[in-house]
C-alpha cells in the first residue's frame, strides 16, 4: 500500500522543518549590538532624603578607583523618627551612630536595560539587611522597593533629593 502523494509532502515539509530548527539551535547566537545612542541606566547618583526625613544619605561608587558597584552612605541625620511606629522617636537596634554608616551596598543595574539598580539595604531600626530595588522617578525621586525572598514580598518608599540638589539629576 502507497501512502498517499499529500501526506508524503507533509512528511517532507515537517522533515525540513525540523531539520532547520535544529540548525538554528545549534548556530551561535549573533551578537546583539547595542542600539545607536543606547546608553546605560540612570543612575541614582546623588543625595537623597529618606522618606521619613531622617536621614541624608549620598549614592557613589563604593570604590571609586574601580568596579561598577554604588553604595549609599549617610552623610546628614536630619531626626530620629521611628519608620515602624509613626509619630514616635526611633529607637534603632544598631548602636552605631547613624553618621557614615553605609545603608545601600552592592547596588548594579539590573539586567534587561530598565533603569533599575538592584542591591541590599541596611535598616538600623531593626538591625536588619535586606534586598533593594531603586528606580529613578521623576520629578527628583527614588523608588526604594526593600524585600525579603521576592519583591512580591516588600515595601516601597519615595526619598527625594535635598532642595539644594533640586534639577542636579546626575
Amino acid at each position: 500500500m502507497k501512502p498517499s502523494i499529500a501526506v508524503t509532502a507533509l512528511l517532507t515539509l515537517g522533515l525540513a522543518q525540523a531539520a532547520s530548527a535544529q540548525e538554528a539551535a545549534a548556530a551561535p547566537p549573533a551578537a546583539v549590538a547595542p542600539a545607536p545612542g543606547a546608553t546605560h541606566p540612570k543612575a541614582p547618583l546623588g543625595r537623597w532624603i529618606t522618606e521619613s526625613g531622617n536621614l541624608e544619605v549620598n549614592i557613589a561608587p563604593c570604590n571609586p578607583a574601580g568596579g561598577n558597584a554604588l553604595c549609599g552612605k549617610v552623610v546628614r541625620v536630619l531626626a530620629n523618627r521611628s519608620m515602624s511606629a509613626p509619630g514616635a522617636d526611633m529607637a534603632a537596634a544598631d548602636a552605631r551612630p547613624a553618621l557614615g554608616m553605609t545603608l545601600l551596598s552592592g547596588l548594579r543595574p539590573a539586567e534587561g536595560g530598565s533603569s533599575e539598580y538592584q542591591g541590599e539595604i541596611y535598616n538600623r531600626e531593626n538591625a536588619k539587611t535586606y534586598r533593594v530595588n531603586l528606580t529613578p522617578a521623576e520629578p527628583e525621586q527614588l523608588l526604594v522597593h526593600a524585600y525579603v525572598g521576592i519583591p512580591l514580598f516588600g515595601k516601597t518608599q519615595v526619598w527625594r533629593r535635598p532642595a539644594a540638589e533640586q534639577g542636579s539629576g546626575q
